[in-house]
């Protein structure tokens, strides 16, 4: 069936699925997944034992998959994380599906989760195929006004090749760009995870295993949220660091 979402807004169970008793449910589900994480457990198998003990459904064990990681994990993303301050003059890069959807979701009133790592975190799903949503280019808009305010010395996108449709998200980026004389570089790459993981530029994303190996991150949505006027979906489950 083909894909004919023109947002990426909250799915029509969520009012339910994360209301406020099932988020105190949610809570205490993510307090055991991060007891048997920092015990060595294996993610999936942790999340299948907590999943079911507490009856969750798929999408509240995907918020909770997506939230939770070990203690040692959180510290050390949190330790290689710099401020807004910092970014001025240095040049910055982008997971540009990761930060492009994330900022879809919120822009469309789907629900962000801010996760035991700081990061935030929408609940989107890409299945090999990008689609362009009403959202897409305001969002692009909204990063670019941020980055223009940050000042850094270059700004580089990086997408999946493989991805459907990255060829020409990137022309609109490029489009975009040219259209407010941002002065951007964007990429399509066959090893995006690979390319950031080992860019010596300040990245932006919110992928975990990028996080847990690149040298230095920025938390470029947080940053948009804090200067928005648009009112954001948030569920703040970072409180249960460990």
């Amino acid at each position: 069936m083909p894909d004919t979402r023109k947002h990426r807004g909250p799915h029509p169970d969520d009012a339910h699925l994360f209301g406020e008793e099932q988020i105190l449910i949610l809570q205490a589900a993510l307090g055991d997944y991060l007891w048997l994480l920092d015990r060595g457990y294996a993610p999936n198998s942790s999340l299948k034992l907590v999943g079911d003990r507490f009856s969750l459904v798929k999408r509240q064990r995907l918020a909770l998959m997506r939230c939770g990681c070990t203690g040692i994990q959180a510290r050390k993303r949190q330790a290689r994380c710099i401020g807004s301050e910092q970014i001025r003059g240095r040049p910055i890069c982008l997971d540009g599906y990761n930060v492009l959807i994330t900022m879809e979701a919120f822009l469309s009133g789907g629900l962000l989760f801010r996760a035991v790592d700081g990061c935030f975190r929408d609940l989107a799903s890409q299945h090999g195929s990008y689609r362009k949503v009403e959202e897409t280019i305001p969002a692009l808009e909204s990063i670019g006004r941020t980055l223009e305010r940050l000042e850094p010395a270059s700004v580089t996108w990086l997408f999946d090749k493989p991805v459907s449709n990255s060829g020409r998200l990137k022309q609109l980026v490029e489009r975009i760009a040219a259209e407010n004389e941002w002065f951007w570089q964007v990429h399509l790459t066959d090893r995006c995870d690979h390319d950031l993981a080992q860019s010596h530029d300040i990245l932006v994303t919110s992928d975990s295993a990028v996080l847990d190996q690149c040298r230095i991150w920025f938390n470029l949505i947080e940053t948009i949220l804090a200067m928005s006027d648009h009112t954001a979906c948030i569920i703040d489950l970072s409180g249960l660091q460990t």
